[in-house]
């Protein structure tokens, strides 16, 4: 009987995770982009965040996926700490609807329907002419895998009904409350989904192995457990990002803290009882278990925790402290109202470029920094600048070509084309930060040293680039083509570099002064801030020669 519970609970519980984990991909897949764009537009209040983050988590089926779509957002600067705990909040509440969703094992047969829905959802996801066609096929499979796993775990847990054993351990829940939340809380962080906690606690009740006393402490600490998702999110990531992980985590811990005192008096239960009067039996303790979940949450959103937000969000700063770097990470003066305005569209537009040399320069910086310091730290900075780095091209492309399909003067088409590549050029840039950054994770696992002469030789080279960033940038931002031809200035140097550095190098070889592999990270380090010349070279070239600004030439002096 061990062998079947053992095999029945891992194999069930693997097929409900499975389960909703393919129903939660595909849900994403089919709504994603559009779910994105409201969390990011519909945020702008507190309340408005917490209705919104609990309609995506209802319909995403997961709260871990808000959380940390909701850490990116404030990770990239598109939501402020605040509106981003009234979106966390309220995946507390949209996660409840799994709760709900189980319940129904109670009421029919689920396995009856899990099998004809995995079929139907595997045929739709194979043979769907089109791609969101086929995503619904995977959110009916997910839902019947989900169903399958669970009764399969109700099966399994069948034959403890007789144990008095096991009875009298799930009642000491009831008899002690802190350790009923520890174990939820422990479960949870385990599964990494509060989802399979509760409908664990649901399927146990529903075999008649837990009384609804005891499930109250589980249930949350299934609340807390369910913070660790957010707080794993959070690693590396700036520190507005941590703040809204810390924000999360106090939620629940200080929601479960108070609530225990009425755990502990038994007046929770009886409020619930209330709402559903009459005997709890097997067949609506599912349901009371629900119950008590969603109470739990919309009470300690809406009566306790969103009054005092500006509370949670000073004690979410002081217990993370520190000065955020505020990295510019999207595009925020590319305003569409502008378009029928080509020329003032164009000049947005180019300070969007500029904001942009500055974020590759901070990205370079960090690689460098973190190459000749050996701090793997800075590996988060370069990752969110080259993140930022994409989210600009994404949007100045876009918004480049909307405003060619406007009608434009010649001296405006011939801008088009030159900022598409310049803005290129720059996103590229981000990509060589990244490699840097991975020669200098290279250098120390392997615990490689460079002799003086090569260091030395390295450190020019970012100088020099570090110049030629500034000279593009001001070349750009004052269209100044004596700042290009600095910039120029600076990528024959860097050519020079390469070639001397080059000859230097294999004379330390012979000379038994560098080792090969240390020269092998020495070569690439070389060649990929080359390129970085390469781009930047590109883009002061078109400030000089690509095209004309307003009929005339650029500012020489």
């Amino acid at each position: 009987m061990a062998r079947d519970l053992i095999f029945g609970l891992v194999g069930g519980l693997g097929l409900f995770l499975f389960g909703m984990k393919v129903m939660s991909e595909a849900l994403r897949k089919v709504a994603g982009a559009r779910l994105r764009r409201i969390l990011h537009l519909l945020t702008r209040t507190p309340l408005i965040g917490v209705l919104v983050g609990t309609a995506i988590t209802s319909l995403i089926q997961s709260s871990s996926a808000t959380t940390v779509m909701t850490v990116g957002f404030v990770n990239a600067g598109l939501l402020t700490l605040r509106q981003a705990i009234g979106v966390v909040m309220g995946a507390n509440i949209g996660t409840t609807t799994t709760a709900w969703v189980v319940s129904f094992l109670a009421i029919f047969k689920i396995s009856t329907y899990a099998l004809p829905a995995i079929g139907l959802g595997f045929v739709l996801s194979l043979l769907g002419r089109s791609r969101n066609s086929k995503s619904w096929g995977r959110v009916i499979l997910g839902f019947g895998l989900l169903f399958l796993g669970l009764s399969i775990m109700k099966e399994a847990f069948g034959p403890l009904q007789n144990s008095q054993a096991v009875r009298d351990l799930l009642l000491k829940f009831s008899e002690y409350p802190i350790m009923g939340v520890l174990v939820g809380c422990a479960v949870t962080m385990l599964l990494q989904s509060s989802s399979a906690t509760i409908a664990t606690i649901q399927v146990l009740a529903f075999n008649g192995l837990l009384n609804f006393e005891s499930a109250l402490p589980l249930i949350l600490g299934d609340n807390i457990g369910t913070t660790i998702t957010a707080e794993i999110a959070a690693v590396g990531t700036n520190l507005s990002a941590k703040r809204t992980a810390r924000a999360h985590t106090m939620f629940n811990v200080l929601g479960v803290a108070y609530m225990l005192i009425f755990i502990y008096t038994r007046t929770y239960g009886r409020v619930i009882e209330f709402i559903i009067p009459g005997p709890i039996t097997k067949f609506n303790i599912m349901v009371h278990i629900a119950l008590a979940h969603s109470v739990f949450n919309i009470f300690n959103t809406f009566v306790v925790f969103l009054p005092a937000i500006s509370i949670l969000e000073k004690v979410a700063i002081r217990l993370t402290p520190g000065k955020d770097r505020g990295v510019v990470t999207a595009p925020n003066l590319l305003e569409k109202h502008l378009l029928d305005t080509p020329p003032l569209a164009i000049d947005q537009v180019l300070r969007e470029t500029v904001r942009m040399v500055e974020t590759a320069r901070e990205a370079i910086r960090c690689a460098a920094t973190a190459f000749f310091s050996g701090n793997m730290r800075l590996k988060a900075d370069v990752s969110t600048n080259e993140e930022s780095l994409d989210s600009f091209q994404h949007d100045i492309t876009q918004y480049l070509v909307e405003l060619s399909q406007r009608t434009l003067e010649e001296v405006e088409s011939e801008k088009l084309p030159v900022l598409l590549h310049s803005v290129n050029d720059l996103e590229r840039i981000g990509d060589h930060a990244e490699n840097l950054m991975e020669l200098a994770e290279k250098k120390k696992e392997q615990r490689l040293r460079l002799s003086r002469f090569a260091t030395e030789e390295l450190k020019r080279m970012v100088e020099t680039v570090d110049d030629m960033l500034v000279h593009v940038s001001g070349a750009l931002s004052k269209y100044d083509a004596e700042e290009a031809k600095r910039a120029l200035k600076c990528e024959d140097d860097l050519n020079r570099m390469q070639i001397e550095f080059r000859a230097s190098h294999v004379d330390r070889l012979n000379k038994g002064v560098c080792l090969p592999l240390s020269g092998i990270i020495f070569l690439d380090f070389v060649d990929n801030v080359e390129k970085v010349g390469d781009h930047l070279t590109n883009i002061a070239q078109s400030v000089l020669y690509g095209f004309r600004w307003d009929g005339v030439q650029p500012r020489m002096g």
